[in-house]
């Protein structure tokens, strides 16, 4: 199966620190590291460990980051012909800073940003033999609407991570196969809305998940909160990516969503115990070892 990820590519500025600064105020932090990131190369690479046929697709500055964020796709076994490197841009970063278990992020686009409309009848090759294309919210939101319309009008599944929050009009709702957004970005999608209006007005499409209580959805019939593995995290940056990844791939393997959000939770607590956002991600092999792993999942 063929999943094709348009998104954000990133360098990671990694600061982790035991004190947080108030506004002007400066403090020692305990280390610093940078690490491959950007929501779309994490899901592309998250895909790829797990076995799926992963092709990327977006923009870099030709500066050595941009350099750097494609050889460490195609070292993970990501196809980076549809990566497109623009000279009046310099690749993206974002700046993490890792405090109590959790994460606050600054992203910078850059070259992101040059993924264009105009430029979709570059890839549509990529995206007609695709099973699934994945979207995220990292480069310009007239580019995703334009996808989610090829993907729509040529029967392509597609799937949107709505992070960064934005909103969404109701007709790219209805067009999209899946949509994930955490409980902060559901609500800026759906205002003056509850939760359980909204699951149920989207029936196995919407998947709002919960960080460490797993994730909910309706599935026709009723709500089913399918909860996470409780695990003591090094560093959450990139679970969100691990999960959708997860998710994605399970379904395109023939899962049943609940069975696909279990398989998606496990995969998001591997990743919170390594270092980065790509560092924790596990292959199939180490998915099958955890002892929560369901034989009848019977990947191949």
């Amino acid at each position: 199966m063929k999943i094709t990820v348009v998104g954000s590519m990133s360098t990671d500025f990694v600061v982790t620190t035991k004190v947080k600064p108030n506004q002007g105020e400066t403090v020692f932090g305990e280390k610093f590291a940078t690490a491959f990131g950007g929501k779309g190369a994490n899901q592309a690479v998250a895909a790829s460990r797990l076995g799926m046929d992963v092709a990327m697709v977006g923009a870099v500055g030709k500066d050595d980051f941009g350099t750097a964020i494609l050889d460490n796709l195609v070292k993970n076994g990501v196809a980076v012909t549809g990566v497109e490197r623009v000279t009046h841009a310099e690749s993206g970063s974002a700046h993490i800073v890792l405090y109590d278990n959790d994460n606050s992020i600054i992203v910078i686009p850059a070259a992101n940003n040059e993924v264009k409309p105009a430029n979709i009848e570059k890839f549509t090759d990529q995206l007609l033999t695709s099973d699934l294309v994945i979207l995220q919210n990292e480069i310009p939101q007239e580019t995703n609407e334009a996808i989610i319309d090829f993907c729509w009008q040529n029967g392509i599944q597609t799937l949107l991570n709505p992070a960064p929050a934005r909103s969404i009009a109701k007709e790219y709702i209805e067009k999209l196969t899946y949509l994930t957004p955490n409980e902060h970005e559901s609500a800026i999608i759906f205002p003056d809305q509850s939760r359980s209006e909204v699951l149920a007005q989207y029936p196995n499409k919407l998947i709002i998940t919960l960080g460490a209580m797993g994730a909910i959805y309706h599935d026709g019939i009723k709500e089913e909160i399918v909860p996470a593995f409780e695990v003591q995290p090094v560093d959450t940056t990139g679970a969100g990516d691990t999960f959708n990844a997860a998710m994605a791939t399970a379904l395109l393997q023939g899962l049943e969503m609940s069975a696909a959000l279990r398989f998606a939770n496990l995969a998001a607590a591997i990743s919170v115990q390594g270092f980065g956002a790509q560092g924790g991600m596990p292959t199939l092999e180490k998915m099958k070892e955890q002892s929560q792993y369901e034989k009848a999942w019977n990947f191949k």
